[in-house]
């Protein structure tokens, strides 16, 4: 077994990430990851105190990601108008759902703590102050805008939003006036139009025209 110098903390993470990918969070342990590392268990004490700051990491790791990987639309200091900005961040963030589908719930359930996932919340908050938005509704509105992107995204890699789901309730013979009104309505739907239809509407309610 090996230490692990100051600088691996990102390695812990990525290893994290990857037992995560492959088995899912609950396969996810110190034990395991100090395994992945090849370390023992109490080397990774020193970086993270249990678990539960193991996940807060994790979820500093992907919104590191989402920045790297868009970093010419969304980086801090650009020039971009506000939408485009905010536009950015969440089609980055679906994009970080569909890479790491069993993680990325974590961006729903846990804070922002770690400086990461702090920039990056900074950076949907300079664009709420640029879009004119009051400062004291600049939590919120960040809050509603955020909850949208990751709460669609889920639902997405999860398979809510499948087309059978409304044959379902037909086949259990469920009374459903409206669905039935809506038949044609309800079928497969072209997901990055809606996306893009749901970030317009948000951006209209953010600033209207």
């Amino acid at each position: 077994m090996r230490k692990l110098k100051t600088s691996r903390q990102p390695e812990i993470l990525d290893a994290a990430l990857a037992i995560a990918d492959e088995r899912g969070l609950d396969a996810l342990s110190m034990r395991a990851v100090a395994e992945r590392v090849g370390v023992t268990p109490m080397a990774l004490y020193g970086y993270f105190r249990n678990k539960d700051e193991l996940l807060d990491g994790l979820v500093g790791r992907l919104l590191t990601k989402l920045v790297a990987e868009d970093a010419e639309r969304i980086g801090p200091g650009l020039e971009g108008a506000w939408n485009e900005r905010l536009g950015a961040i969440a089609w980055a963030t679906r994009r970080l759902a569909r890479e790491h589908p069993s993680v990325f719930p974590l961006l729903l359930s846990r804070p922002s703590v770690t400086p990461d996932g702090v920039r990056v919340v900074d950076l949907l908050y300079q664009a709420l102050i640029e879009a004119g938005v009051p400062d004291a509704d600049v939590p919120r509105i960040e809050r509603m805008v955020s909850t949208f992107v990751i709460g669609f995204a889920i639902s997405e890699v999860n398979g809510r939003f499948s087309g059978g789901s409304n044959e379902t309730r037909t086949r259990r013979g469920v009374d459903a006036p409206a669905h039935r009104r809506l038949a044609g309505h309800l079928a497969a739907r072209d997901w990055d139009a809606e996306f893009a239809a749901d970030l317009a509407d948000l951006m209209r309610i953010i600033r209207p025209v």
